[in-house]
């Protein structure tokens, strides 16, 4: 199993600046190769502190390839509701060139109903925004001369430029959170799966459906699974979760704000049982995510032992994605904390 870093920002102007928030990530990426972290990866959201400070991944991640140069860069996700194919796959197309190759490329339908108000763009059309939008970069990052003919975009004999360093393409994944269907269709177009361990026993059933539906399609091996963790550690176990406390219980109530329209009735045959699940998610605290194994707080053997536990919970998985500086985390208790993960448990997953 492998483990990488990824920055979420849930902050706004009154807590932290822009600037300072991407210096103080950058700083953090001075440390992945060091300790042998696997990637560095970073989201697309927009307009709230929930996410807003990252409305494009790339940007980051083709500064964070300058600062690592080993670790893999992964947009965890890029949107393709909100984005034109042609200029998708020509940004990702560079951003492999700049990290030599070294790009991993996530894809999500985006599930915050601000967002899509936003950009005027129908709930309702989620699902078919994102297969069309998937498929057409696909076709544009491995063939030339391209024609589409789409719902939402069209486009007749483009080539994509740059063309992908990696051959045929960079590897996808496909974020997906609770709906078993999402699972299934990433499992069986042989895509790696990205998941945010929420409900640990629902998500057994979920990574088994994956499993199963690459194995019916005819894949090779078992697919590939990350998962995302909140992460502290301290050689202290009662400091570790007086640190961690305030900022994870603020960033479950920021995201819970920003689906507050799902909590309000608001419904779409695209998120079914959105609104229950968004009622579950708002009695998530940091007790019940360091319980259930989806926070991993505490001194490097007490993490040892939830990283052990939840990957046998969960039937296994390949890669962890670890926020490290989650809400107002202070960039000195995030570098500790990464710093001794780095050296006192890292060297031990492997035998997990």
């Amino acid at each position: 199993m492998q483990v990488g870093i990824q920055f979420f920002p849930d902050v706004g102007p009154a807590e932290k600046s822009g600037r300072d928030y991407w210096q103080e990530a950058l700083h953090l990426v001075g440390l992945v190769d060091r300790y042998h972290y696997c990637h560095v990866r970073t989201v697309e959201h927009y307009f709230l502190p929930y996410g807003g400070y990252s409305p494009n991944p790339m940007l980051f991640l083709a500064a964070a390839a300058q600062v690592t140069r080993r670790a893999r860069l992964v947009t965890g996700a890029v949107l393709p509701a909100f984005n034109n194919p042609l200029k998708l796959a020509g940004e990702l197309g560079m951003l492999d060139a700049l990290c030599d190759g070294r790009l991993d490329i996530g894809f999500a339908r985006a599930f915050l109903p601000h967002e899509f108000a936003a950009f005027g763009v129908s709930l309702d059309e989620s699902r078919a925004r994102f297969e069309e939008g998937v498929e057409q970069v696909r076709r544009l990052l491995e063939e030339t001369d391209v024609t589409a003919q789409g719902r939402f975009h069209s486009f007749t004999g483009i080539t994509s430029l740059p063309r992908p360093t990696q051959r045929p393409r960079p590897p996808f994944y496909v974020a997906a959170m609770g709906t078993r269907e999402s699972f299934e269709r990433a499992g069986a177009a042989g895509y790696g799966i990205m998941a945010i361990p929420m409900a640990g026993g629902a998500m057994r059933d979920l990574l088994d459906a994956y499993r199963n539906a690459w194995a019916k399609a005819g894949h090779a091996g078992r697919g590939t699974i990350m998962l995302a963790f909140h992460m502290l550690c301290h050689e202290n176990q009662q400091e570790a979760e007086r640190i961690a406390r305030g900022p994870l219980n603020r960033y479950l109530r920021s995201l819970v704000d920003s689906v507050s329209a799902w909590r309000g009735g608001l419904a779409s045959a695209d998120y079914p049982n959105y609104g229950p699940a968004m009622d579950a998610l708002a009695r998530e605290d940091f007790d019940s995510q360091v319980a259930k194994g989806a926070a991993w707080v505490g001194t490097p053997d007490r993490i040892l032992e939830t990283v052990h536990r939840y990957h046998e919970q969960v039937g296994g998985f390949d890669i962890a994605s670890v926020q490290v500086n989650f809400n107002d985390l202070p960039v000195a208790a995030a570098e500790a904390s990464m710093r001794l993960f780095g050296e006192k448990v890292l060297p031990r997953v492997p035998r997990v």
